[in-house]
């Protein structure tokens, strides 16, 4: 494998970066905006589960 000097590296990474293609600012909100409400949904989902295998080892074990 050829080794390449950190001017060369540094040339590449900029052409690769150019290649990119960046979302705009929507974009970004909405995707953020939509990860915060599956993480709220998750959040209640899973203490509402969380509550009900309670009640249910409680009764099982006779102490609810």
């Amino acid at each position: 494998m050829a080794k390449t000097n950190p001017v060369e590296f540094l040339q590449q990474v900029r052409a690769e970066t150019k290649k990119v293609t960046w979302p705009t600012r929507k974009e970004t909100l909405v995707t953020t905006a939509m990860v915060f409400v599956m993480v709220f949904v998750a959040s209640v989902f899973f203490f509402v589960v969380d509550q009900l295998i309670q009640l249910g080892v409680g009764a099982l074990l006779g102490l609810g």
